[in-house]
């Protein structure tokens, strides 16, 4: 809880006025207690998974084949509801004045993406060991093409235990409240477009270096128990730094030399090859 009653009293314990977005974090705020405020991670998490995937649940149930990573693999409507019912099921610094700057934000957030990505490479590759495997990672592995609701859909330690590298950059470099939600909303949204199964050419992550992305992380699901590829979550520095992308890298050449082929052969021919370069992965 803020420790001023009014406006007036926080401006004059800064030596300055407040800024728009710290007037309106105070209306909110002022009156409410840390504890209130630490409620509402939990509130934002279910918002943005229940949210965030439905655009591409509605595609996966109205059959639009055109972007996903593997059209012959469907999910029902029973079966997304179940990794829905059951992920949420599974699910259980600072709060004052000033606000962070941008670039505060911009260098917190950017520490939060490298601590948990590093160490959630390790631990993923731990799960993948056939103890792991077997006794926690297999559950998550139930979907060999994910949809957007299936990204926590896990063994409940597993939730536990990759949870764990999310808190670790909060705790080596503390933030506000504000960059924490921040924090949480994108690394969700990152793990919900990774598993969503489709692969569009205009997403912005495109543009982002060291990205995965759906169809990078699609393939580590499509290989299944027996992947020793593409372990990173979010960037994939760790896999090509420890050589664990080459089946994906392999697989991406062989797949465009045969589109290649297919468009040569279609142009010579007076066909399309897009359907034809669509099931090469289902197949």
């Amino acid at each position: 809880m803020l420790p001023y009653q009014t406006l007036e009293e926080a401006a004059a314990a800064m030596g300055r006025n407040l800024t728009y977005a710290e007037t309106l974090w105070f209306n909110y705020s002022a009156d409410k207690s840390d504890y209130f405020l630490y409620c509402h991670n939990t509130i934002l998490l279910f918002f943005i998974y229940s949210v965030v995937p439905l655009p591409m649940v509605f595609l996966e149930l109205a059959r639009v084949d055109r972007y996903k990573i593997q059209p012959k693999a469907r999910m029902s409507v029973p079966e997304i509801f179940r990794s829905y019912r059951d992920t949420m099921l599974n699910i259980g610094i600072r709060t004052g004045l000033p606000l962070p700057s941008v670039w505060e934000v911009l260098a917190q957030l950017v520490v939060y993406f490298i601590v948990e990505d590093y160490t959630n490479y390790w631990i993923h590759r731990f799960l993948h060991t056939k103890w792991g495997y077997e006794k926690i990672h297999r559950v998550h592995h139930e979907y060999t093409a994910p949809v957007g609701f299936t990204a926590l859909y896990a063994h409940w330690a597993e939730i536990w235990v990759l949870g764990f590298p999310s808190i670790f950059g909060p705790a080596i470099a503390p933030g506000h409240m504000i960059t924490y939600w921040l924090w949480m909303a994108l690394r969700h949204i990152e793990s919900i477009e990774n598993h969503s199964g489709y692969d569009f050419p205009w997403n912005p992550t495109k543009y982002i270096p060291f990205y995965g992305g759906a169809d990078y992380h699609d393939y580590h699901h499509y290989v299944g128990q027996h992947s020793k590829s593409n372990f990173s979550p979010v960037f994939t520095y760790c896999d090509y730094i420890y050589g664990t992308d080459k089946g994906y890298r392999v697989q991406k050449r062989l797949f465009q030399k045969m589109k290649d082929e297919m468009k040569t052969g279609g142009d010579q021919n007076g066909g399309s090859y897009h359907n034809s370069t669509q099931d090469l992965k289902s197949d």
